[in-house]
């Protein structure tokens, strides 16, 4: 099985980029992974953030495949600890699936249509982050989880 992580916009921070392509390094020794950068909605001041929702769908809709499970990093998903967390991947990679698609939407979240087409929902927090740090939590908490279903001493309980 392959995972990628769609986003839309580009990670600019410096630290924040760094990190993630280190982790990304560190997750390939365990499964195919790739991180999908769509670009932000042009022109957002003159959108509603309906607008600016549906321009970023039909983008994310666009980067899915129909035999995708497709699960949306969501302030109102299902929350994990580390452990429940690798065990919900473990489950994900037993169901035959090709390709395991975690999605961060833009600003205002996701529109109607991604909504209606994911799988799952997933909550890293209760906290707010902002976009480009989520990237960086979700593919240490993906590394976290290969090390621990692999028995390995990066996570402690």
């Amino acid at each position: 099985m392959k995972i990628s992580l769609i986003v839309v916009g580009k990670t600019s921070t410096g630290y924040l980029k760094q990190g993630i392509d280190e982790y990304v390094k560190r997750l390939r020794h365990y499964i195919a992974f790739d991180i999908q950068y769509l670009s932000d909605a042009k022109n957002t001041r003159n959108m509603t953030e309906a607008q600016q929702k549906l321009t970023e769908g039909q983008q994310i809709l666009a980067a899915i495949d129909s035999s995708d499970h497709v699960v949306l990093l969501d302030e109102h998903g299902t929350q994990y600890t580390s452990v429940k967390f690798a065990h919900y991947l473990q489950k994900r990679f037993n169901s035959g699936n090709k390709r395991l698609a975690f999605v961060v939407g833009g600003p205002y979240g996701f529109s109607e249509d991604v909504y209606a087409r994911a799988n799952d929902k997933v909550s890293l927090s209760t906290l707010t982050f902002s976009h480009e740090m989520v990237r960086l939590i979700f593919i240490e908490q993906l590394y976290r989880s290969m090390t621990i279903l692999n028995h390995e001493p990066y996570h402690h309980e």
